[in-house]
């Protein structure tokens, strides 16, 4: 079996390298990918080089979105075995920092997150046939749920921590959410946890919003075909999840006064201009929200016990073998939702 890693050298290139044999140390473990999603920063790194101000500057292995199941375990691995299916946390924060002692991990100084140019020597992510992790980056998994599924965790972490940042309890709430993506949609999901009493989806393609509904929103419309008049302060919370400053205005449009955005997408790295006064004379508040701390763990416990269903959002998998074919797909959004690579010697099982 020839395995793979697959690199992004520059802009438009990607290319698949022979992957040497591994050996976990005591506190490793080899882990055989499962699937891995083809996620929006890691389209910006293979389309442009960069995401926002994180600019490839030597080959990166993307992928922060993985399942696998475990091939070999260290000596000091306890509660793990091989054969033991897994949800990979790519996040490794330091532990000490100010950020990290108060409870918000993901504000980390020195964090190290998997498949990002964020540091140099670039960390370097989960999209290879085999590789190897610390052992505490390992959730093991035993119910009946799906590698390509498990692989979502990251994700919908992310859709958990924005709800988290609106405030945590919707109860009764109305809420926006801006961008129909997986990302998007998923916040949409974390919005009905949370106990919002309506979520609206709206993006400027059609099958998005369709793949919006199938997840739980309540509403779904396109906004280039809307009044920016018919929704306005109708919100209590808006999720921008489209990185776009259209949908950031049509979010500071549709919250009512004092209502809440946070936001989610990443907007353009060159900069814009943005309505501060209606921040002021409305009192919104305007949050951003970063990655997720314990919200990984709490999307690993959804998933396993079906909480919710991700399957809508699934749109095919790929062998790693095929990554350049697999990420020109993710990149058509009117084809797309989420697309996956699945390592050698996993099924492809969509």
């Amino acid at each position: 079996m020839n395995l793979v890693n697959c690199r992004i050298h520059a802009k438009e290139s990607l290319v698949l390298e022979p992957l040497a044999p591994l050996e976990p140390k005591p506190d490793e473990v080899l882990i055989r990918l499962g699937a891995g999603g083809i996620c929006g920063s890691d389209l910006h790194y293979f389309l442009e080089g960069r995401v926002g101000n994180f600019v490839v500057r030597e080959p990166l292995t993307p992928g922060h979105e993985a399942s696998g199941v475990l091939e070999a375990v260290g000596s000091n691995a306890k509660g793990l075995a091989p054969g033991m299916k897994v949800a990979v946390n790519p996040s490794h924060p330091c532990g000490r920092c100010a950020a990290c002692r108060g409870g918000r991990e993901n504000l980390c100084e020195r964090m190290f997150f998997l498949g990002s140019a964020s540091v140099f020597p670039h960390a370097q992510g989960m999209f290879a046939d085999r590789f190897i992790l610390g052992s505490r980056q390992v959730i093991p998994v035993d119910t009946d749920i799906s590698l390509g599924e498990l692989a979502f965790a990251e994700p919908f972490a992310v859709g958990l921590h924005a709800v988290q940042r609106a405030g945590g309890n919707l109860t009764g709430k109305r809420v926006l959410v801006t961008g129909a993506g997986t990302i998007g949609a998923l916040c949409a999901t974390a919005a009905k946890l949370a106990g919002a009493a309506e979520v609206a989806v709206c993006d400027v393609l059609d099958r998005p919003l369709e793949v919006a509904r199938q997840v739980g929103a309540d509403l779904t419309f396109r906004s280039d075909q809307t009044d920016a008049g018919t929704y306005a302060g109708r919100f209590d919370v808006a999720l921008e999840a489209a990185g776009h400053p259209r949908a950031l205005t049509s979010c500071l449009d549709a919250v009512r006064r004092g209502g809440v955005i946070v936001q989610v997408g990443t907007l353009p790295h060159e900069g814009m201009q943005f309505p501060a006064n209606l921040v002021m004379q409305r009192e919104i508040d305007y949050r951003g929200a970063f990655r997720w701390g314990i919200e990984f763990d709490w999307a690993v416990d959804y998933l396993a016990r079906r909480k919710v269903d991700v399957r809508p959002l699934l749109t095919r998998q790929y062998p790693l073998s095929q990554a350049a074919e697999a990420f020109r797909h993710a990149a058509d959004k009117t084809r797309a939702t989420k697309v996956q690579v699945v390592g050698a010697g996993s099924p492809v099982e969509f």
